[in-house]
């Protein structure tokens, strides 16, 4: 049976620098069984309600500006899946929770960037599930629960956020070896959670945790750990870091 994951997607430029995060990606899709199909919950397809992309030839989506040229000619032209979407619809709605299908939804920086480096070949399915971020982490691991199953059909469910999101405070002359203590606090806070598995304290990760209004202004980008989580069970880290001072690039591996 396949994992669940989380990773922490980084900025864009992960693509073309992939750092330390590149290989760790790399050497987990080598050593998983190659997946039938995709599906991803990425922090940059906020919504009110729960969407499933649809298309069959999903287009690459740069949804972000000021970077380099070069970054706009990459392409992820993986497939999507109708079928998986109509799936995961019906598996959510077996669990009360209503989905629509989205034919429209390009593949978002959160979903092509971390898998251009994990299956760069393109040729696995994907499809992308939205984020009603307003509903909050509780929401979030009740969706992974009702789409767990589909880990034994094949499928890779990834949540692609980020583990620490603070733009705002980020160094951007900052070395890989540059860690800000209120970045690494909450961090570090949130694996113990994950370790102890203790689902109250996480829900209540805002109130409890260390310097979590500095970690994630808004909660979008640590949403999809919860989902990830949800949809898994073990705890086990793949993958830990920082970039730029207080980006967190952690990569958690729920079996």
């Amino acid at each position: 049976m396949l994992p669940s994951l989380f990773i922490s997607h980084g900025s864009p430029m992960l693509a073309l620098q992939p750092g330390a995060s590149g290989p760790a990606l790399a050497r987990l899709a080598a050593e998983l069984p190659k997946p039938r199909a995709i599906l991803v919950v990425s922090a940059h397809w906020e919504s009110r309600e729960l969407l499933l992309s649809s298309a069959a030839k999903p287009t690459t989506w740069h949804d972000f500006r000021g970077f380099p040229a070069e970054l706009y000619s990459l392409d992820y032209p993986a497939p999507g899946s109708p079928q998986l979407a109509e799936e995961a619809a019906a598996l959510l709605r077996e669990h009360g929770l209503a989905a629509r299908l989205d034919e429209q939804r390009p593949f978002d920086h959160g979903t092509w960037v971390p898998l251009s480096l994990m299956y760069p070949a393109a040729d696995i399915p994907v499809v992308q599930l939205s984020l009603p971020s307003q509903l909050g982490p509780a929401f979030q691991t009740r969706v992974g629960r009702a789409l767990a199953a589909l880990r034994a059909q094949g499928v890779l469910l990834i949540g692609s956020g980020s583990i620490t999101h603070n733009l705002g405070e980020l160094d951007w002359h900052a070395g890989p070896e540059v860690i800000t203590p209120w970045a690494k606090a909450f961090r570090d806070w949130i694996v113990e959670q994950l370790a102890r598995d203790d689902e109250a304290a996480l829900h209540d990760y805002r109130r409890l945790a260390p310097a979590a209004a500095r970690n994630h202004p808004s909660d979008e980008h640590l949403l999809p750990l919860y989902f990830a989580r949800g949809a898994g069970q073990r705890f086990s880290l793949v993958h830990e870091g920082f970039t730029l001072g207080a980006l967190g690039m952690d990569i958690y591996r729920f079996d």
